[in-house]
Parts: C-alpha cells; sequence; structure tokens
C-alpha cells in the first residue's frame, strides 16, 4: 500500500510540476502578494504603538493564500479533469482506492503550500517582518488544522464533481470569497463589523486568526470553538467525500 501511495505520489507531482498551475497559483501567487505588501509597508508598525511590524502580521495571513489555492483550486480541478477526461475510469479496475487517490493528491498539495509558506517568510523576513516570537508548535498545529479543514472541502468537490465545469464553478464560489474576506489578502482589521461577522463563517477566517496570533506570540482567546469547527468540517468532508466518490 505504501509503495503503491509513494509511485503515485511522484507520478502526480511530476505531473504538477509540468502543468504548471500549482506553480504559478499556490507557490508564486502567494509570494507576489508578499512582495507587494513588502513594497507598501516595508518594516513599517503594524499600528502606532505596535511592537511588531505590517509584515510580521502579514506573515500568517499570507500562509493561508497558499492552502487556499492549494486546497480549493488545484486539489479539486486535478481530479475533475481526471475524471472528465476518463481517467478516472482507468483507475477504478486497478487496486487503487478512491480513498488513496484523495490524499495522493493531498500529499502533493500540502507539498506545494509548505513551499509556499517558506517563501513567504523568506519574503517577510526581507522586509523586515516574519517570525516575531510566536510559538513554532502553535503555529505548525494551526497551519496543519486549516490544511486540513480547506483541504477537506477540495476533497468534497473532487469526488461529486460531475464534471470540470460544475468543478470550476464550485471551486470558484469557494476560493475566491475565503482568499478576499478571511483576512489573507484584506484585513481583517480593517473590515466593517458587519462583513467581519459574515467573514467569521469562513474556515479559513478562523484558521488566518490562530496563525497570526500563534507567529505574533499573542493570546489565543476562544481558540476552541474554531478548531471544534474546523475538526468536524473536516470529519464530515473527508468521510462523504470518500463514500460518494465519483469515478466517471
Amino acid at each position: 500500500m505504501m509503495r503503491a501511495f509513494k509511485s503515485l505520489f511522484w507520478i502526480e507531482f511530476k505531473l504538477s510540476v509540468r502543468a504548471m498551475n500549482l506553480v504559478l497559483f499556490g507557490l508564486f501567487s502567494p509570494a507576489v502578494v508578499a512582495v507587494i505588501i513588502g513594497v507598501i509597508y516595508g518594516a513599517k508598525p503594524a499600528f502606532d504603538g505596535a511592537g511588531y511590524s505590517f509584515m510580521a502580521q502579514s506573515f500568517g495571513a499570507l500562509s493561508g493564500i497558499g492552502i487556499c489555492a492549494t486546497g480549493l483550486m488545484g486539489l479539486p480541478l486535478a481530479l475533475a479533469d481526471y475524471r472528465h477526461r476518463k481517467i478516472l475510469k482507468r483507475f477504478e479496475v486497478t487496486p487503487v482506492s478512491p480513498g488513496m487517490l484523495l490524499f495522493v493528491q493531498v500529499a502533493v498539495n500540502f507539498v506545494y503550500a509548505l513551499a509556499a509558506m517558506a517563501m513567504v517568510y523568506g519574503i517577510c523576513r526581507m522586509f523586515g517582518g516574519g517570525w516575531e516570537g510566536g510559538s513554532f508548535l502553535y503555529f505548525g498545529l494551526s497551519f496543519l488544522l486549516v490544511t486540513v479543514s480547506i483541504y477537506s472541502l477540495g476533497m468534497l468537490v473532487a469526488s461529486v464533481a460531475g464534471n470540470i465545469k460544475t468543478a470550476n464553478l464550485l471551486c470558484t464560489v469557494l476560493y475566491f470569497p475565503m482568499l478576499i474576506f478571511s483576512g489573507a489578502t484584506l484585513p481583517y482589521e480593517v473590515m466593517p463589523p458587519a462583513l467581519q461577522h459574515v467573514a467569521d463563517i469562513m474556515p479559513l477566517t478562523q484558521g488566518v486568526k490562530l496563525m497570526k496570533n500563534a507567529a505574533l506570540g499573542l493570546p489565543i482567546e476562544n481558540a476552541a470553538v474554531p478548531v471544534a469547527v474546523m475538526v468536524i468540517l473536516a470529519v464530515i468532508c473527508v468521510v462523504v467525500s470518500i463514500r460518494f466518490f465519483r469515478w466517471e
């Protein structure tokens, strides 16, 4: 089983590099946003009297862009394209299970999300931000939790979307609102209160808050509710995606 997983992983990883979609959107788009923010704000404080820079505050949020791009665009669209081209139909007659196909895609996309986070960190450091005495353990756990939550949504779309058009529509509906209103690009703190309440419904919003506070060493208040919501969402989406996986 592990041997088959490794073989399929390397094949899918090489194909993803050739296709360039994950390289451009999952890897370089967070880096480009980080450079733009760095050029505009540099090492300026996040706000008057802040003990950390705007770039340091942005590190956790920018890390969420890579998770969002790979989990809601890369993962589901790759499998939807395979279904459209009847490739999954060929897999159906092999010992490869739906769970293995899904988790191989998760592993491939997670590599890009980690690489994007590393690039964002390097850019933040270059512009006078990055790590400000936070907890590596809490940040790592927050990053992993957000990844599991967002990727589970991607797995659900990848499993049930009947064709590439449906997958594109569902991915667009999920991806762009989270990208814009979760705090990953537009700072959550500058949003009107009404918009903040709407954004709080999104799992990525809660995840960005956790990662920002963990990176800055700020207290994480009332974390039990968002953590519980993301875990429950992940469990439901993973179970449903494997149960109702469509080969064609």
